[in-house]
């Protein structure tokens, strides 16, 4: 799992830009001609201003790569994945207890079959990391990123098939240098089982599928807010991870005051390059963080809270841009977390690494220009 974040209302049943524009003339409805002229109609982020597009997606890249890089860092010391998984999902479900005691957050009344969907929605969220846990023991870091890096070609197609949403040409070509370039970035040695290469890829459809269950669920029928979806997701998914804590014997290991590095940290030691970057920054900010007792209790208390404010971004950032942005926002995050390594940390990479980070990029600046010349094509009148 700070912010100049601004919270999405909790009253409005679609979005606050929706109904600014449904008050404003008719540039939505000029909108939505232009879009539905080939038979679809426009999705939700297609109605989203690309200023606050881009304010939501920038707040929650920042706190992404923030998190990302503190847990490499925690994890040197508290070598218990699973529960630091739960203090994640724990802090969301404070944090949304508090916003909803202040009256930020209304509980929208749902059916049993809705809860359920909410149900099966925090299992999905659990089941992924733990598929992508027990995958990354038996293939190497180069290998587990690059499968990783194909979510947005996989994401596309779960959308083509199953709602039978179409992009544009030049939106899948802009695809190809995105996941090319995180191949290119993460080159190394590529080393998998036969169960390792099978549990790999069941993790990046699970992953795909999370994002996009997770957009359905603010964008559907539901039409949960991002804010009332992390409060009903989160106890599950916390009361999941402590269970798996629990049976895993990580719970009796922090009890027992276990020290030894946590697995997913040891193999990105042994990993060239990109392991490298994690490595290092592992080994300083663990020297930060210190053995006291106290020193870890903040550490884990400034994890909890950026966590909490990277779930908040991540579901209001996942309705605003939809879920094939996301994806790609992962990729690039890929290369910015090793671009912060050498920067940071003095990683030497190779100039395959190099050249696949500026291929990455580039994929990306295309893929945005794209998105912004379809929704500006959807906006003008007919």
């Amino acid at each position: 799992m700070p912010s100049t974040h601004q919270l999405v209302p909790q009253h409005d049943p679609d979005d606050l830009d929706l109904e600014r524009q449904l008050d404003s003339k008719d540039s939505l409805k000029d909108g939505i001609l232009a879009a539905g002229a080939d038979g679809q109609q426009p999705s939700v982020e297609d109605t989203i201003s690309t200023r606050a597009k881009l304010t939501q997606l920038g707040f929650y890249f920042l706190c992404n790569v923030a998190l990302t890089i503190y847990n490499k860092l925690i994890l040197g010391k508290f070598p218990h994945p699973w529960l630091l998984t739960a203090l994640h999902t724990g802090s969301a479900s404070i944090g949304c207890y508090i916003l909803r005691m202040r009256g930020t957050i209304t509980r929208t009344q749902l059916d049993w079959n809705e809860e359920m969907t909410l149900l099966a929605f925090s299992v999905l969220f659990t089941v992924n990391i733990a598929i992508s846990n027990v995958s990354l023991a038996m293939v190497s870091v180069p290998f587990h990123q690059i499968a990783r890096s194909t979510t947005p070609v996989i994401t596309v197609a779960a959308y083509r098939l199953l709602f039978g949403r179409a992009y544009s040409t030049k939106t899948y070509l802009s695809l190809i240098p995105i996941v090319l370039g995180v191949g290119m970035t993460t080159y190394g040695e590529y080393y998998f089982t036969l169960a390792g290469f099978l549990l790999t890829f069941l993790g990046v459809f699970l992953a795909v599928a999370k994002t996009i269950a997770t957009n359905r669920i603010m964008t559907g029928s539901l039409k949960l807010s991002p804010m009332e979806t992390l409060m009903r997701m989160s106890p599950l998914a916390f009361f999941q991870a402590l269970l798996i804590a629990w049976i895993s014997g990580e719970l009796s290991g922090a009890i027992a005051g276990a020290t030894a590095p946590a697995a997913a940290v040891a193999s990105e030691v042994a990993a060239p390059a990109v392991g490298g970057a994690a490595a290092v920054a592992a080994r300083v900010v663990a020297r930060a963080v210190g053995d006291s007792p106290l020193s870890m209790a903040l550490a884990l208390l400034g994890n909890g809270i950026l966590a909490f404010a990277l779930n908040v971004s991540s579901f209001t950032a996942n309705k605003a841009a939809g879920a094939l942005t996301m994806t790609v926002c992962g990729n690039v995050k890929q290369c910015l977390t090793v671009l912060l390594g050498i920067v940071f940390f003095n990683v030497t990479i190779g100039f395959t690494n190099g050249v696949g980070m500026l291929v990455s990029l580039a994929g990306a600046a295309w893929y945005s220009f794209v998105e912004l010349q379809q929704k500006a094509k959807a906006a003008m009148p007919k």
